[in-house]
């Protein structure tokens, strides 16, 4: 390690990178160690505009002890997945050169030095928002390009899947598959892209982010507790799973809303079964989401074709996907109508990430939202209920790019001097 005039340096690089959401879901795994599935799954990456993590990562000699900052407040970094992420990165790391700063790190420099990390989700971590998934994908994604590895997305996936499952679905943008693989430790079980984020740009995703609170039961756990006393998960993985990836690869391709709706309705709804049929159950979903359901089911009963997907990960949180623009709007339009804000909240708060939405809608204020007409598919004499404040808060957005590095240094959540949080 060189250094120029022996002046201390610090070595950073920042990254972007999504969230996603599955729309053939991941749940159970065959080892807990290397986090290896017990099925395929398929997902749609979000636009990380609205929802993304960002991290910094930095080197230097100076540094004593490999540390970390979660949304400002320092975590530890002992637990095995970190500790997994990080052994496999600095085994595959290169030689770096800076010529600016005069430095020169080997391979084996790599061994000794230790790094800082400051990581921000700019949603709710662990509700059910796929926090950790876009956590550890911007950590691999991060240090392998300050590490300077060789490896493809695909290989980095593998890494990142070791952090958390469904991270090795965010190092890629569009429709994502991951591939459970068969080999016992593990080296086929990557994710691939299937398209990206252009293929099928009408899709408009509205979240309905039901509770942004901490879920009782951590998708880890549930998982354990699935696989070790539901009987319905075994069928689930071996008949149900293999042949629904086949025909939502097909539906992706093929840009076939009806069938890509069916395929993830039914998947949401199957997953929340299994979790309901594990000793003892898990409840994911509240009241809330299950509304939102019914609110959904009888608009695309009443015409006669999906006008909407939805789809619920480990949380309550409730992922819609419309076919189009028109359509998003419509259904913004019925979300405002049964879930209303309350009273002292600013609409600008409640309808956050693509607020061009509520133009389509026909919305500018609360004064548009208290005119809302219920939905045709409501029957005359059927008196409608109104949920006010079930909902936190509604986030618009649309399938999204993978991870990316961020150049302006303003970016950056670590000082460039000191390698300390900002």
């Amino acid at each position: 390690m060189t250094e120029e005039s022996g002046n201390k340096w610090v070595l950073m690089v920042t990254a972007q990178t999504p969230t996603n959401i599955a729309v053939i879901k991941y749940w159970g795994k065959r080892d807990e160690k290397l986090i290896l599935p017990i099925n395929d799954s398929i997902s749609v990456t979000l636009d990380p505009s609205h929802l993304c993590t960002t991290t910094s990562v930095a080197v230097s000699p100076d540094f004593t002890h490999d540390r970390m900052w979660l949304n400002g407040k320092e975590i530890s970094l002992s637990g095995g997945r970190f500790q997994n992420c990080l052994r496999e990165i600095r085994s595959r790391a290169s030689e770096v050169e800076d010529d600016e700063k005069g430095i020169k790190i080997t391979k084996k420099d790599w061994e000794k030095l230790h790094v800082h990390i400051a990581s921000y989700n700019n949603f709710p971590t662990a509700a059910g928002l796929a926090s950790s998934a876009a956590g550890f994908a911007c950590l691999v994604f991060s240090l392998a390009k300050l590490m300077n590895l060789k490896e493809d997305q695909s290989k980095l996936s593998s890494i990142a899947r070791q952090g958390s499952g469904s991270a090795c679905r965010s190092l890629f943008g569009g429709f994502v598959k991951w591939i459970m693989g068969k080999e016992k430790n593990g080296s086929d079980s990557v994710a691939v892209q299937l398209a990206d984020e252009n293929h099928w740009d009408d899709l408009v995703i509205i979240i309905a982010v039901v509770s942004s609170r901490q879920k009782e039961t951590s998708s880890t756990s549930g998982m354990l507790e699935t696989v070790e006393t539901s009987m319905l998960i075994q069928h689930r993985a071996k008949e149900v799973v293999p042949k629904r990836i086949i025909q939502m690869e097909e539906a992706i391709k093929k840009r076939d809303f009806p069938s890509f709706a069916h395929l993830a309705c039914a998947d949401s709804n199957q997953f929340h079964a299994v979790c309901l049929d594990t000793t003892p159950p898990i409840f994911y979903m509240n009241d809330t989401s299950h509304r939102i359901i019914s609110c959904v089911e009888k608009w695309n009963r009443s015409e006669g074709t999906p006008q909407v997907a939805y789809t619920f990960d480990a949380g309550p949180n409730a992922v819609l996907i419309s076919h189009n623009r028109k359509t998003a709007a419509h259904l913004l339009q019925r979300l405002l109508f049964y879930f209303p804000p309350n009273s002292d909240t600013d609409l600008n708060s409640y309808v956050i990430g693509d607020k061009t939405i509520l133009q389509d809608a026909g919305i500018q204020d609360m004064k548009d939202v208290e005119a809302l007409a219920p939905p045709p598919e409501i029957k005359d004499n059927i008196p409608t209920h109104k949920y006010k404040g079930d909902v936190s808060y509604f986030i618009c957005t649309r399938p999204g790019r993978g991870p990316v590095l961020l150049t302006d240094s303003s970016q950056a959540l670590l000082d460039h001097k000191t390698g300390l949080p900002k």
